[in-house]
């Protein structure tokens, strides 16, 4: 696994203009659960809402642009796949990316309250932040949560504070993060690995991280990923083994990781 590498974040043409809000939203056959997402998303007025189109086989694509978020495809499956590909949507054309912008990361399965956003992204609008993790367990949300997801997700976070001293009660996927804190953490994992490396590498970049409360709800549809033992077992060995991998790198490669300024 590679180090943190600082990325490029276009610059800014007037040092006090708006934070602007850009969410991204990894999507793959929610042709059923989309439309009400993209609904609530339009009650809290996001700048940007970009859909990435993970190679579904319904109308996810067509219902996402009939709503108004620019549609990317990615038919390269996979939960980092998707997301990388939204990002470098977002870093083109005179709209892209700037330093203190700010990237939600939000599920198409309307499993979280996008209403949620605005508390989400308030930390790091205040100036008080970096990257913000939604927290379903703080959010009293684990209800909806399947029980191998909740034996995982504790043991995936024990692990982090142990091995890496990050302080952690969720690998929640609605998480916020400015633009370029984002580009310094150099994303790579294409899979369900995508959550867990962003927060390891937040910890080894010192990154100011918080927890706000979230909602969470049971999703519409089957998920492709809790719903099957092959994507539990298969989620569940992907961030595990970037937990430990990333452990054993730092310690015996001696790797220093760019701090975050």
């Amino acid at each position: 696994m590679e180090g943190c590498k600082p990325a490029t974040v276009e610059v800014a043409t007037r040092a006090d203009a708006r934070a602007r809000i850009a969410v991204l939203i990894p999507a793959l056959d929610e042709e059923a659960a989309l439309p009400h997402v993209l609904g609530d998303l339009a009650g809290v007025h996001p700048d940007r809402v970009v859909v990435v189109d993970n190679g579904s086989r319904d109308r996810t694509a067509q219902v996402a642009a009939a709503a108004g978020a620019l549609v990317v495809s990615e038919p390269r499956r996979g939960y980092g796949s998707a997301c990388l590909a939204g990002l470098a949507a977002l870093g083109r054309g005179t709209g892209a990316l700037r330093p203190r912008d700010v990237v939600v990361f939000l599920d198409a399965d309307r499993s979280d309250h996008a209403e949620d956003l605005p508390s989400l992204v308030a930390p790091i609008l205040a100036g008080e932040a970096d990257f913000v993790v939604g927290s379903r367990v703080l959010g009293g949300g684990t209800a909806a949560l399947t029980p191998q997801q909740r034996f995982g997700n504790a043991l995936a976070c024990a692990l982090m504070r142990l091995l890496f001293g990050a302080r952690h009660t969720d690998l929640g996927p609605f998480r916020a993060i400015r633009a370029d804190a984002l580009a310094h953490l150099a994303m790579q994992d294409r899979g369900y690995g995508w959550t867990v490396e962003m927060q390891l590498k937040a910890a080894a970049a010192g990154l100011r991280v918080r927890e706000v409360p979230v909602r969470y709800r049971a999703r519409i549809g089957r998920s492709k990923i809790s719903g099957t033992v092959r994507g539990t077992l298969g989620a569940g060995a992907k961030i595990l083994g970037w937990i430990v991998g990333w452990r054993l790198a730092l310690w015996f490669t001696r790797r220093r990781i760019p701090r975050f300024l």
